[in-house]
Parts: structure tokens; sequence; C-alpha cells
């Protein structure tokens, strides 16, 4: 059975590499967890203020980084139900794969998408009711294990994955942790009990988890590291261990997500505010930087 250390090795080495500017503008998102739109899809409750942060980044010109977990199949057998309930966002989705500025990685939910056949027939097309056929939706989708974002000028490199490498349970076992939620948490987390096997619902796992990696990081000549899989965001000062997290986009009444735009690095989240009027708006808000990434190179 392969080490943590082993796994990040392997989807570091078989990273896909984006080579990126100072002119380059990326949004990395991760566990939004879409679900079908019942009441166990935590989702849902963010859906609206996360189509309008995806639309908002659609009209800047950012590519969208998504670090895993983007679909919950655990809980749902199929993508079908997924694309019914959210289809607004995935047609999103589809305006960035068109311009090649979609990259997807696959996390322990949605493990399925590292076999391509899979892709091929589940999210390639989809049926469009009104005109009575299937229409394109993610054609030659890829899913990575791995991305590094490799800067042209500095050679500086990001390494994204989902995280869940260094969670030997949720990555070794997926497939039985698959069969325990889909039978026994599902309905149990209707009811409000959390799955103990989750990082993000059990805090000892998740201190587990983040040694881990932070150990690989350390061995790794402090390389930038920017993962999700635990829901908890992370985001270090120059100097310190290079471990970052976006967080996830199922916190109760928020999404966080990490930015990086003009060779600098922010954690920003978007909520519903009220305005003095009492309107309801959705805003974004910077939780920590912007910092400039060449502050973290080592060599």
């Amino acid at each position: 059975m392969l080490s943590s250390k082993k796994r990040l090795d392997r989807a570091y080495k078989n990273a896909k590499i984006i080579n990126f500017d100072d002119s380059s503008k990326f949004i990395l998102f991760s566990d939004c967890h879409r679900g079908d739109n019942s009441f166990a899809d935590d989702f849902a409750n963010n859906r609206n203020i996360y189509f309008h942060a995806l639309k908002h980044y659609y009209a800047e010109g950012f590519q969208y980084c998504e670090l895993g977990d983007g679909d919950e199949l655990w809980e749902n057998i199929s993508f079908k139900p997924l694309f019914e309930a959210h289809k607004n966002i995935y047609l999103q989705m589809k305006l960035f794969h068109e311009q090649e500025r979609l990259h997807l990685i696959w996390g322990n939910h949605d493990m399925v998408y590292q076999n391509p056949d899979y892709l091929e027939k589940n999210l390639s097309t989809y049926f469009d009711p009104k005109l009575e056929k299937d229409v394109d939706l993610f054609c030659n989708i890829k899913y990575h294990e791995g991305i590094i974002l490799k800067h042209k000028k500095t050679q500086q490199k990001l390494f994204l994955t989902h995280g869940h490498q260094a969670d030997w349970w949720n990555y070794t076992f997926w497939k039985l942790s698959r069969f325990m939620v889909r039978v026994l948490w599902k309905p149990l987390n209707v009811m409000g009990i959390a799955d103990p096997t989750s990082p993000a619902k059990n805090y000892k796992e998740l201190i587990k988890i983040e040694r881990k990696t932070k150990k690989w990081i350390i061995e790794n000549d402090n390389l930038i590291t920017i993962t999700g899989h635990t829901h908890r965001p992370r985001f270090p000062n120059p100097g310190e261990i290079a471990y970052f997290n976006d967080g996830s986009c199922v916190h109760p009444r928020s999404i966080t997500g990490i930015e990086i735009e003009k060779g600098e690095i922010s954690l920003i989240k978007w909520y519903i505010d009220t305005t003095e009027s009492g309107t309801l708006q959705i805003v974004r808000v910077l939780l920590e930087g912007p910092r400039k990434l060449i502050d973290y190179k080592t060599e």
C-alpha cells in the first residue's frame, strides 16, 4: 500500500503543467460537493453565491481550477441528477471549457472521474428536451490528479491537488467509504448526524492530514502546494510552510477560494450580505493577501 508521500509524489510527477505569467488570472475552488438538490445536498444552500462568483470570474477572464470533490458522487449514483439540479452552473462551466479555461482535478468524492471512459459516457453530452437530442457538454474533458502552475519568467511552480493523498482511508478505501456514505451516512446526514470519516467533520483527522501534507512540502523545498479536502482555509505567510487550502463551497453561509492574479495570491470569500435598505446582495471579501508569489520562492 502506498504511503501518503508516495501518493503525493505520484500526483506531482503525473501533474498537468500550465504555464502562466503575471497577466494570467486563476480562481481556485474545491469541495463544491454539487448534489441533487435534496436535503442531503450541502451545496444547494450556496448555489446562488457560487453561480454569481463563477459568472464574475468568467467575465473577468479568469481560468477556473477545481481542486476535487466538485461533484458529490458518493451520495449520488450518477452525474445526471446533479446536472439536472444545477444545470445553469454546468452550462457556465461549459463556457470556461470551450475557451480552454477549465482545469479539473478529481478528489475522493469524484474519484470515478479518473476513468476516461466514464467521462466520455457521462459528461461529454446531455439530453436537451427542447431539441429532443443529445447536445455537447464537456467534450474531450480530462480530469487530473494534480496540476502544476509554472511561471514562465521565474520558473516558480505551484502544485495543485485535492489533498486526499494524505488521507489513506479516503484514498485507498474510497469505494468502501462511498458505499458507507450512500447507505448509512446520507440518511443520517439529513437528520443532522455527521460522517466521522470525513476530515471536514473530524478535527483529529484534519490535523493529521495537514501534518502529512506539510511534511511532504518541506521535503520538496517548500513547494507552494494548494489543496482542498479538509474544508479548512489555510494561507501561510512567506517564510512559513507553503501549505495553502482554498477551503470549500459548502461553508454554512459562504464559499471560499484562492485567486492568483498579477503574480499574487489571495484568499477570498463570497457571501450574501444586506444593504442599508434591506436588499440582499452577493459580495466578495478579501480574507488574506494579496501576497507576491515570488516571496514564497526558496531557491
